[in-house]
């Protein structure tokens, strides 16, 4: 996923929640309840089986509802996944939302911020495989769950760069880190990189970004 294959809608600090794509369609509780069992089977069979356990017969099964109205929900293991994705992200944002944010700078904000999420992701291997894998083959499709993970992201950045509304380059700042926390997920699913090398990564594209580190 690039910077430019995402819409930037209310990605500052001070953002209201973003919404998953088409929540604001379910208006019954009955719906709302319906897409959260169907979210929850997922996440329950992509943790215990990865990317493969998650078919949508299963799923259905899983969320007793009928195959037809999963469908209606989800055109595919693709958008059930990466909203499965999206809404792990939330549930990250509402605990970092509670917290004071520890550091005096923003480099030590954000990497606060980035080792929570990559902690959360590395304590459940075959989840993240299965969301981290719907992800990178997600196509046009599926750009509405694919735009929910980007601003989730983006707003926390945000969050650890300034307390007020963001600037055009903190909003840059945010794209970027985005898309090299994303790069380095797929690198650690795939075993082209070890916690440690990711971790060591992230620090040093943070620091180069802030200006806190330089190469020599």
């Amino acid at each position: 996923m690039t910077a430019s294959s995402r819409t930037r809608v209310g990605s500052g600090a001070g953002a209201a929640p973003v919404a998953a794509p088409g929540a604001e369609d379910l208006g019954s509780s009955a719906q709302r309840e319906r897409r959260k069992r169907i979210l929850d089977a997922t996440l329950a069979l992509a943790s215990r089986g990865g990317y493969d356990a998650v078919q949508m017969r299963s799923v259905a099964e899983r969320a007793d509802v009928a195959l037809g109205t999963l469908y209606r929900y989800f055109p595919s293991k693709i958008h059930l996944l990466v909203a499965a994705l999206a809404r792990e992200l939330e549930r990250t944002q509402e605990r970092t939302d509670r917290l004071a944010l520890p550091g005096d700078t923003p480099y030590q904000r954000l990497m606060f911020i980035l080792e929570r999420m990559t902690r959360a992701m590395q304590r459940d291997p075959q989840l993240t495989e299965a969301m981290t894998r719907a992800f990178m083959f997600a196509d046009a499709t599926a750009a509405g769950e694919v735009d929910v993970v980007g601003r989730l992201m983006d707003r926390m950045i945000a969050r650890a760069l300034t307390s007020g509304e963001p600037s055009e380059e903190q909003l840059a700042i945010a794209r970027i880190v985005t898309e090299v926390w994303l790069s380095n997920l797929v690198s650690w699913v795939t075993r082209r990189a070890s916690a440690a090398d990711v971790a060591s990564r992230l620090e040093l594209t943070i620091g180069l970004l802030l200006g806190e580190r330089t190469v020599s």
